[in-house]
């Protein structure tokens, strides 16, 4: 080593990639982002664009030339015009008020419960939990369906032998069918997100209030459960963003009752104006008002839980 490079004061040379080095990291991301426009921004984009014209026919109907005008917001205000269509939102918002909270209620307590000391077995009943989540949420929807028929199901004789009458598909009470499905096909997978949150949690913390004399119950309560705030409320959020794209099940249950309708959900009744009654551009206005109505309740929920966890603090 010469003098020079060991005396202080002289200033060290940086070394200065080329163009490749400055382009690697954009090129490891360039897959990412192709796939990002391509299947999420261009069908937005395309869904925003279509939703301004619509087809009109010309000829009376007889052979005449089909052609795309721009119409405004004719598209959008005959989508809130479609009483079906409105009413399909009220329903997965009631939907989700009664399927998101007794959800959430079992996975937390499901993940609490194998967390604890109390369980034996549990890397078997976690696995037993979340293998409905592996079942196509379609195959689970048949699965249940067969349980619901009332010539067919094992359920529905077992409570008539005991005097119960039942009907899993009446028009009061198929929602809540289909909302069974739901929480028997996810509660799993956030049993196992709240239940990843919680060995993140210092054992240390246990011990201290176990010294304190913290039971298991108090110590689920007031250290465990605020300490997986944050998985929780992500966890609901995505629930109830779920709820708003709820299409598999009850889809498959209109196959098996006629209680279900062809706009029973928004993404039902945006499949029926698209496919079934080939108006793809009131469908794409139908689905942008699907997708703001989802992004208005994402923020809204977001800041009320910021607004709470400020209070808190």
């Amino acid at each position: 080593m010469s003098a020079t490079a060991l005396r202080p004061g002289t200033p060290r040379r940086r070394f200065r990639g080329g163009a490749g080095v400055r382009l690697a990291p954009y090129l490891f991301l360039l897959p990412f982002i192709v796939l990002f426009i391509v299947f999420l921004i261009l069908p937005i984009v395309t869904a925003i664009w279509m939703s301004f014209f619509a087809v009109q026919r010309g000829g009376l109907g007889f052979g005449g030339a089909n052609e795309l005008a721009f119409v405004g917001l004719d598209n959008y205000l005959r989508a809130f015009g479609d009483a079906g269509y409105m009413a399909s939102f009220g329903r997965v918002l009631l939907f989700g008020a009664v399927q998101v909270p007794v959800m959430m209620a079992l996975a937390i307590t499901l993940a609490l419960l194998f967390d604890s000391a109390v369980v034996r077995a549990k890397r078997f009943f976690q696995l037993s939990v979340f293998l409905p989540y592996a079942v196509p949420s379609v195959v689970a929807a048949l699965v249940w369906g067969f349980l619901y028929q009332p010539r067919v199901s094992p359920i529905v004789e077992g409570l008539r032998g005991m005097g119960i009458p039942v009907d899993f598909l009446a028009p009061g009470t198929v929602l809540w069918s289909i909302a069974n499905v739901s929480v028997w096909t996810v509660t799993g997978v956030n049993m196992i997100i709240i239940f990843a949150a919680l060995q993140t949690v210092p054992r240390d913390m246990y011990e201290a209030a176990r010294i304190d004399g913290a039971g298991e119950l108090r110590t689920a309560l007031q250290i465990k459960l605020p300490m997986v705030l944050p998985a929780v409320v992500l966890t609901t959020l995505f629930s109830i963003i779920g709820t708003l794209q709820l299409f598999n099940e009850p889809m498959t249950m209109r196959s098996i009752t006629s209680n279900v309708t062809g706009d029973y959900t928004p993404n039902m009744a945006i499949f029926q104006a698209t496919t079934l009654g080939g108006n793809i551009n009131l469908g794409s206005a139908m689905a942008i008002i699907l997708g703001i109505a989802t992004f208005i309740l994402s923020i809204v929920l977001s800041r009320f839980q910021n607004r709470k966890k400020g209070a808190g603090a």
